[in-house]
């Protein structure tokens, strides 16, 4: 039976899942509070992610050297340009590690946030090994007020290929943190690359199994993109052919087929990223931007009467 005879989005989408929350458009803002990550202070490594550049997503506004109310006021202003409409905020911690630093600390940045006018609570970036039973209590104390999304990077659930990009971390540990999360009545995110070196298409898809079967309320999708400026993009110059990156049409046949087998309760909030083609080494989809990488998956979706979780839990040989 398809359950979207009657029209709908064929996925379960994030902007749906505000509209039904809140009522009304809910705009986030991007701030950088200088935060770093165990990988890249020494810690537990150096030189951080082999992909990692945070300069390629970070909107002009976001500056580290900024206050938090700084960065939200110019934030307001940059995305009022855009979406008239909006009056209310989440504030997103985004670049590197946003939960690296002790409880004080955190309880401080994040103050500053909530107290702007129109901020309704918080999307957190970090990684699995930068929580604990401390910051989560704390973070479920803020979530009896306001809206609290702790997003990790789990990127695989491959460790073989997490240690090839020099995470630092397993799989394991993301389901772990991810488990605590939600224990807490917490939502948790996570985000997912597909492409990354060693792994092939198969590998990919039938690591759906897994990823949903975690007690996530969102999910991110992000084809490998090529970073100038990082570890990876110095090693796809020379050994490009450890790097079978997906072309659009190979990306949207591929993303179609696995959220098919996709939990249907999981909010997919991006499919795919957009860098800067400044910043781009590969792969070349043009200039397309993400709003039309949504319409051509949607419209494939249709053209096969198909939808997130169609084969949910089903066994594929």
């Amino acid at each position: 039976m398809n359950p979207f005879s009657g029209g709908g989005r064929r996925f379960n989408a994030y902007s749906d899942y505000f509209k039904r929350t809140f009522g009304e458009r809910v705009q986030k803002i991007t701030v950088d509070a200088g935060f770093t990550c165990p990988n890249r202070d020494g810690t537990l490594a150096r030189g951080g992610c082999t992909y990692c550049n945070n300069h390629a997503f970070n909107p002009s506004y976001c500056d580290p050297r900024k206050t938090i109310t700084q960065q939200i006021a110019e934030g307001i202003e940059f995305h009022k340009v855009r979406y008239r409409r909006a009056s209310k905020y989440l504030v997103y911690f985004q670049p590197y590690s946003n939960t690296y630093a002790p409880v004080e600390k955190l309880k401080d940045l994040y103050g500053q946030a909530l107290k702007q006018e129109g901020v309704i609570g918080l999307v957190i970036g970090t990684r699995p090994d930068c929580v604990d039973e401390e910051k989560l209590d704390y973070l479920q104390q803020l979530s009896e007020k306001y809206y609290i999304m702790v997003e990790y990077g789990v990127e695989s659930i491959f460790n073989t290929t997490l240690e090839r990009i020099n995470r630092q971390h397993t799989f394991e540990q993301s389901a772990k943190a991810i488990e605590e999360t939600a224990k807490r009545g917490l939502r948790a995110g996570a985000h997912f690359i597909f492409g990354l070196p060693g792994e092939t298409r198969q590998m990919m898809l039938d690591s759906v199994k897994q990823v949903s079967q975690l007690p996530l309320t969102s999910i991110k999708f992000h084809q490998l993109q090529i970073v100038t400026g990082t570890a990876m993009a110095r090693d796809y110059k020379t050994h490009p052919e450890n790097y079978p990156l997906f072309t659009l049409k190979e990306y949207i046949d591929f993303i179609i087929r696995y959220i098919e087998r996709l939990n249907p309760d999981f909010i997919i909030e991006r499919f795919a990223g957009e860098v800067p083609p400044r910043f781009l080494a590969g792969p070349d989809w043009g200039l397309i931007r993400n709003f039309q990488i949504n319409i051509a998956i949607e419209k494939e979706m249709e053209k096969k009467n198909t939808w997130q979780g169609k084969y949910y839990n089903r066994k594929f040989k």
